[in-house]
């Protein structure tokens, strides 16, 4: 944990449109409220006050297709490829070499990984190595972090955007021809397709996703699309860089977000877009998604200046990891303590739940109050590390 004197960010700039092109930006105020947004959709999907009542665009899609909820976590990676390309350019600035830079980029990943390990290993009492879950969504941050930095530092943007669309079509050929031992190949179902087969075949089932044990939805195969999902974000965070005018910029992210949408949907037809499997098509459509919400994002905030109504989600953006770590254990602690009730036993979230929500409201705006509850308690617990100078940083 560190704590930093300062969280100002660089003013706004005019627009530009009839001036000179304006000198690449050095932070990006947009960035932070982008990365909140998502926080805030994390906190929102992940902790309904029942999960036998959730509004249908608070689910994930149950195999194919999307949903809202489906745009969240590749929305994180995106914006970690952008941090990366602002980041990386700030370090080579102050004179770090791309060894130091790397040597960074394995630490913080390596302490992902970890933390992620320490999530699912959560109340730790219960802990049995031989069952725990090795993947997940900090695991696969720390992963496509470390690969997609290292495709940074290594080469140049041709070779980035290369690299990229190498691992989307070469994710796509592997997935539809190489046959799976007892299915053939081509099978996109959860059992029978090629990253279940590796999933199980170098982890074993027992370290999988537990609602499966047969696939899991952050497994070793699908992490290499993910990685293009961080580049593609690279690519983003290179563009706001340049000396563009900011009209310019902006309109190269709508433009940009529209072709990936417009792509993703195309691809659907021969490659169904699909989180779980973390398809091509799916890694193009939501970073099509990610490059317009990006640019609505940067031309409020850092073009025209307008800050008030992003402040709630600054406080969630800038200690990002700390309040997704820890809410996690909140949630978890909330479901672990019980005690016998009249009905049985009754855990902490279900007796908040029944007494300040359900008692009063219709069970899926119950469950949907429980949740944006919760989105305000962390909202309040960022806004006090703030007020206190405390950012925490991996």
């Amino acid at each position: 944990m560190t704590r930093s004197s300062t969280l100002a960010p660089a003013p706004a700039p005019r627009p530009a449109e009839a001036e000179p092109p304006a000198a690449p930006p050095e932070r990006l105020l947009s960035l932070d409220v982008f990365r909140g947004i998502t926080v805030a959709g994390m906190l929102l999907v992940n902790n309904p006050g029942s999960w036998s009542h959730v509004y249908a665009p608070l689910e994930h899609a149950k195999w194919h297709g999307w949903t809202p909820t489906d745009l969240i976590f590749p929305f994180f990676l995106f914006i970690v490829g952008v941090a990366m390309a602002f980041s990386f350019a700030a370090q080579e600035a102050r004179g770090a070499t791309r060894g130091t830079m790397m040597k960074k980029v394995a630490r913080r990943s390596a302490v992902l990984f970890l933390l992620g390990l320490t999530l699912a290993a959560f109340p730790f009492y219960d802990l049995d190595p031989a069952t725990l879950r090795i993947p997940g969504v900090l695991q696969r941050i720390g992963i496509a972090f470390l690969l997609a930095s290292a495709t940074v530092l290594l080469a140049g943007p041709r070779a980035q955007a290369a690299a990229a669309a190498l691992l989307l079509l070469g994710y796509w050929a592997a997935m539809r021809l190489v046959p799976v031992p007892g299915f053939g190949a081509g099978s996109l179902e959860p059992d029978s397709n090629l990253a279940a087969y590796v999933d199980r075949a170098v982890l074993g089932t027992a370290h999988l996703w537990k609602s499966s044990r047969t696939w899991d939805p952050e497994g070793l195969l699908s992490t290499l699309p993910a990685v293009a999902t961080v580049l593609l974000g690279v690519l983003a965070g290179r563009w706001l860089r340049s000396a563009r005018s900011p009209g310019r910029r902006t309109a190269g992210l709508l433009a940009a977000g529209a072709a990936g949408i417009l792509l993703g949907l195309a691809w659907d037809r021969a490659f169904p877009i699909n989180k779980n499997l973390w398809t091509s098509s799916y890694v193009v459509f939501t970073a099509g998604a990610a490059l317009l919400v990006l640019a609505g994002c940067y031309w409020l905030v850092d073009v025209k200046g307008r800050r008030r109504w992003a402040f709630p989600f600054v406080l969630l953006g800038v200690n990002a990891i700390a309040v997704f770590f820890l809410s996690g254990i909140m949630a978890r602690v909330l479901g672990l303590v019980k005690w016998a009730g009249p009905a049985g036993d009754v855990t902490l979230k279900g007796w908040i739940h029944e007494h300040a929500f359900a008692s009063w409201l219709a069970p899926l705006d119950a469950s949907l109050a429980f949740a944006v509850c919760f989105v305000l308690f962390w909202t309040g617990v960022a806004w006090a590390m703030y007020r206190g100078r405390i950012f925490i940083r991996v």
